[in-house]
């Protein structure tokens, strides 16, 4: 298997080549695409670990705060990269790059009116939240800094969706990787020799992305690019409009409010104090590593099926989603056996965390997300699919339901009915997990993904 930066070649094997290596071809770069950017909070955990667990805590307090509104704005492009690559499908490249331009104007406007309110809203949140004393002002500093970055942030998103569209996951890896890179110096520099704590983190974090949009931009505006962005004469039309609000409208609002759930979440660990923050912080962001290459099947699968629709070969994009779902589950529950081991979940723990009280929790909710973690292969690769045939809203309700009624109720019934204490947020994660997997997995068997949502001349 050979992962090719030929475009042309890429988009044959998607629709015309072995399903299998088309997969993999999408997914394997996705993966250390996925790893790279898991690195920038990953490389901020490690170093703010060494200064302690209020540091930890007030960056898990607000994390889930950026991730709203990022999510929100992900609705964009997440309809860009589906109705780019179902253009592609067809054969209709005139419109392809007008889509791209659509998209273009409207994420690089959400992302600057969205950057600007959240900065100034950002105390007012921590409040809300409950933060106070080195909590809400560690909080704040961060947030106010890192949320800057939202329209470097979306300029790399859009090359991504742009290229991702096209069967290209190795050109936004690479440009993401240049990120980490200038990240990684950048972090340590500021918080440990320069003293500036979170300020630094955020720094560091703002920073290493303003070089990585400017590369970005300049790709999509090359006109030998087979998809690029030319703005000369633009104006927003209107049927291009409707078919990213219908498709990305429901992305968006998934997305959000599933941050919000997980915002909400957060503000119930912050009664347990910051050893519960900075524990739970700590066992998503490991966890999060074991499941990047579910989240780059759903991804590669997305490409594949709207691909394949675009192109009127929806069997083809039916095969595409069940081999995926089979690799992802095999490869978790695996993986998942070993992680969740006692022994092992507590040896990655050490390396964020320094502190005895945070590691035991840590591990033991890392360890409990390990074991079932298998179901995030059947839930990203029936994302990937729904997300690919446009149907956005099927996802999106699935969304909602997974944090607003399972892992709530969830947590509702372990706390006040089995007085489970810290516990109940270890379980109401898995058991919400598991079930809004077997709820979409049962939509799948209705065909109802095979239903046009938009229609691709």
């Amino acid at each position: 298997m050979k992962i090719s930066l030929d475009k042309k070649k890429n988009r044959e094997l998607i629709l015309t080549g072995n399903i299998v290596t088309a997969i993999l071809v999408l997914a394997i770069p996705v993966v250390l695409n996925s790893f790279i950017q898991t690195m920038y909070n990953l490389t901020d955990t490690f170093w703010l670990g060494k200064l302690g667990k209020t540091s930890l805590a007030a960056i898990t307090l607000v994390s889930p705060v950026q991730n709203i509104v990022v999510n929100f704005g992900q609705g964009i492009t997440t309809a860009g990269a589906i109705l780019i690559a179902q253009y592609l499908g067809s054969g209709d490249m005139k419109n392809t790059c007008r889509m791209a331009n659509q998209i273009f104007v409207c994420s690089m406007l959400f992302s600057v009116v969205c950057a600007s309110i959240c900065c100034v809203a950002t105390p007012a949140l921590l409040i809300w939240l409950g933060a106070s004393g080195e909590v809400f002002d560690k909080g704040k500093a961060y947030l106010q800094i890192v949320i800057l970055d939202m329209p470097f942030l979306f300029m790399i998103n859009l090359f991504t969706a742009v290229n991702q569209a096209q069967g290209d996951t190795v050109r936004p890896m690479l440009l993401n990787l240049v990120g980490v890179i200038i990240n990684i110096i950048l972090d340590p520099l500021f918080i440990m020799v320069f003293e500036w704590g979170v300020h630094g983190a955020a720094s560091a974090t703002l920073l290493s992305k303003v070089p990585c949009a400017l590369i970005a931009f300049l790709s999509l505006i090359k006109k030998s690019n087979p998809v690029n962005i030319n703005l000369k004469g633009f104006r927003f039309e209107r049927e291009k409009l409707m078919s990213i609000i219908k498709i990305g409208l429901p992305t968006a609002i998934g997305g959000s409010t599933m941050q919000f759930g997980f915002l909400l979440m957060t503000k119930n660990v912050l009664k347990y104090g910051d050893t519960a923050v900075s524990a739970y912080g700590i066992g998503n962001k490991i966890n999060g590593l074991i499941t990047l290459p579910s989240n780059a099947m759903g991804s590669a699968v997305s490409t594949i099926v709207a691909q394949n629709i675009g192109a009127k070969q929806k069997e083809r994009a039916r095969k595409a989603y069940r081999i995926a779902m089979v690799i992802s589950v095999v490869f978790l529950f695996v993986c998942g056996m070993i992680l969740s081991r006692p022994v092992v979940s507590t040896a990655f723990v050490k390396v964020f965390a320094h502190e005895d009280d945070v590691i035991v929790l840590a591990s033991e909710f890392l360890s409990i997300m390990a074991f079932w973690c298998f179901t995030n292969g059947i839930y990203n690769s029936t994302s990937g699919l729904f997300n690919g045939s446009g149907h956005t809203m099927v996802t999106m309700i699935v969304d909602a339901s997974r944090i607003w009624i399972f892992r709530f109720v969830t947590l509702f019934f372990c706390e006040k009915i089995l007085n489970m204490g810290v516990q109940s947020i270890w379980y109401s994660v898995v058991v919400s997990n598991g079930i809004s997997a077997l709820i979409l997995f049962a939509i799948y068997k209705t065909d109802l993904w095979r239903k046009d949502v938009v229609k691709i001349k």
